[in-house]
């Protein structure tokens, strides 16, 4: 069928056939219009031909909004997917924002990247969305800097402070993108990308500076240069092996040794059956028996696009012990500070210092700044929180030396704004070599953290709930458990004595009763402070239909019988799983291990 510059079905062709529903069949002709991929626009079209009113409705009636970490969704067809058209409209959005918020834009610029994720059923891949977002800014004269191969997140820079973008930009942008949602004919040019004299490469200058700038994290080159420790290192079939080799290099080390059957990219991820490094020993398989033959202790995986490391070390006659994301920051968290400390033996130098941790990761850092004087902060979750309090934090004069969230995301100084997983790996290498050296493996030094500072026993896992009115369902019945507006006072044997409820701005445990942190009204979130010591929080996740659920206990330092710490942990997170969540009876689907 062919369709009329106006949007309309052309009275000549072949007609589709309506939906039944005239808003939906609006959308429909709107994106039958405006499509220029045969792909996605097959997709679109057989979905009309089959009357997949549902499914047309979920793809075409919503818009992508900015949740945790931009905008994201899957690929496919529709208005509410990644694919070019939408990836056009969204880049115009940004376009119209930025010519009103940023003056010096068309000598500033935008910087472009791209990883190796590609969907073959709708033509999608990363870099042909990058080339036809390049393509819109350049039809109206901006400068692009278009890496011309796959990077790891970390080299592209967000804001013009370098973090990701937040409030009150997303929803601006979002307005914007609103306002300019038919395409321009100049954007779907993607050979702009070739004939422009405003494209540049900037791949060479950033890898360089990215590599040198390295230095400011690499404190024991010459130990590193004699350490015989071997790693391992998986690529999880994404962008990170060859900045991690590069990465090692510059500490001093010799390059890890690669998994070869997930060196190189692969949008199919044909050797894992989930491509994230953070679901542990199961999906990390290849990597440790490489190790194992290799003699290697050490396994490090990066994930799809290197933002994020998962950390596996070889015990002795224990089999492997993979960290968890809070275990590893306990690590990372002391290794900054013991070599900052050992750069400023001056205790006054210690104020201007500060770690940052989402709400939802361990409070394993704010132990270490009540002992050590330093200064501890907790932001919502997401990483853009964390980019942009550092970048005000460094304006006042002051020094982040480590940040963390709990699902493996981690930064090392403030050199990006972002979480790095190519970076944390040469740093966690480091860590390990320098241990060595007192022969201590990085497990050990966990419980010697664990003994000066507490222990902080943490449990995350989440559900699986693809009907958002049921999520909604679930929340609200925890807002008015005793009544309208009155939370629970109990879970299970165990009592409640603060709640905190970041998306009614609620806290019972401030004098005002507002919460410190900010509104999130778009996610639902709400943290249970126990009786005994345990902290708790629901939240829904801002990519994928999951609740989920994170549980630690913060024993006092000296506490040492763990096994009671762990076994009250696992009975309160079953009670808050059972009774808050109700998994039957909302047919909610447990993480599969």
């Amino acid at each position: 069928a062919k369709m009329g510059s106006n949007g309309d079905l052309n009275a000549n062709s072949q007609c589709l056939s309506s939906t039944g529903d005239l808003v939906l069949d609006k959308v429909v002709n709107q994106w039958m219009a405006w499509d220029k991929n045969p792909q996605t626009w097959k997709q679109m079209e057989s979905l009309v031909r089959e009357g997949r009113v549902v499914e047309l409705r979920r793809r075409l009636c919503s818009r992508m909004t900015f949740g945790t970490a931009g905008l994201r969704a899957e690929m496919g067809a529709g208005f509410a997917c990644i694919n070019d058209l939408t990836v056009i409209q969204s880049t115009q959005g940004m376009y119209k924002y930025l010519a009103k918020y940023v003056p010096d834009l068309k000598t500033r610029g935008l910087v472009v990247g791209f990883d190796t994720r590609a969907q073959t059923s709708s033509g999608c891949t990363s870099e042909r969305l990058a080339r036809l977002t390049a393509a819109v800014m350049l039809c109206r004269d901006v400068p692009v800097y278009l890496f011309s191969t796959y990077v790891p997140t970390p080299f592209v820079v967000y804001w013009h402070n370098g973090a990701q973008i937040s409030s009150p930009h997303d929803k601006e942008i979002l307005r914007c993108i609103e306002e300019s949602s038919e395409p321009w004919p100049e954007s779907w040019n993607e050979d702009l990308v070739e004939s422009s004299l405003l494209r540049r490469d900037p791949l060479e200058d950033v890898c360089r500076s990215y590599m040198e700038e390295l230095n400011t994290i690499c404190f024991h080159r010459e130990l590193n240069t004699m350490s015989p420790l071997k790693f391992v290192h998986s690529s999880f079939h994404g962008v990170g092996h060859n900045y991690v080799q590069r990465a090692f290099q510059q500490f001093g080390f010799p390059p890890p040794i690669p998994v070869p059957e997930q060196k190189d990219p692969d949008p199919d991820f044909s050797t894992v059956s989930c491509p994230n490094p953070e679901e542990g020993e199961s999906v990390l398989e290849l990597s440790l028996r490489l190790a194992e033959r290799e003699e290697a202790r050490i396994v490090v995986a990066t994930d799809p696009d290197a933002d994020r490391l998962a950390v596996a070390e070889q015990n002795d006659n224990c089999g492997w012990k993979v960290f968890t994301g809070n275990e590893l920051a306990a690590l990372l968290g002391w290794w900054m500070l013991f070599n900052w400390k050992e750069a400023h033996p001056d205790p006054a130098d210690t104020e201007r210092v500060y770690m940052l941790a989402t709400t939802v990761s361990s409070k394993i850092l704010k132990a270490f700044a009540r002992i050590e004087g330093f200064h501890f902060e907790e932001t919502l979750p997401g990483f853009k929180w964390i980019g942009n309090r550092i970048h005000e934090l460094t304006k006042a004069g002051k020094e982040v030396i480590f940040s963390f969230e709990e699902s493996i995301g981690f930064l090392c100084g403030n050199m990006v704004l972002d979480k790095d997983g190519v970076s944390t790996a040469a740093v966690v290498a480091e860590m390990a070599a320098y241990l060595h050296t007192k022969n201590l493996s990085m497990n050990q030094q966990l419980i010697n953290i664990y003994e000066i500072y507490g222990y902080h026993i943490s449990r995350t896992s989440y559900v699986i709930c693809n009907d958002p009115p049921t999520i909604h369902r679930i929340f609200s019945r925890l807002r008015n458990s005793g009544g309208s507006g009155v939370y629970p006072e109990s879970c299970g044997d165990y009592c409640i004595t603060h709640i905190r409820d970041v998306t009614t701005g609620y806290d019972s445990s401030q004098p005002d009763k507002k919460c410190v942190l900010p509104l999130s009204r778009n996610s639902q979130m709400v943290t249970f402070t126990f009786q005994n010591g345990i902290v708790a929080t629901l939240r829904t996740s801002g990519t994928e239909p999951k609740i989920k659920y994170y549980t630690e206990f913060c024993a006092a330092p000296g506490e040492r019988d763990i096994s009671s710490l762990e076994e009250e942990l696992r009975k309160v997170t079953a009670a808050l799983v059972e009774e808050f969540l109700e998994p039957d009876k909302n047919n909610l689907l447990h993480r599969s291990v």
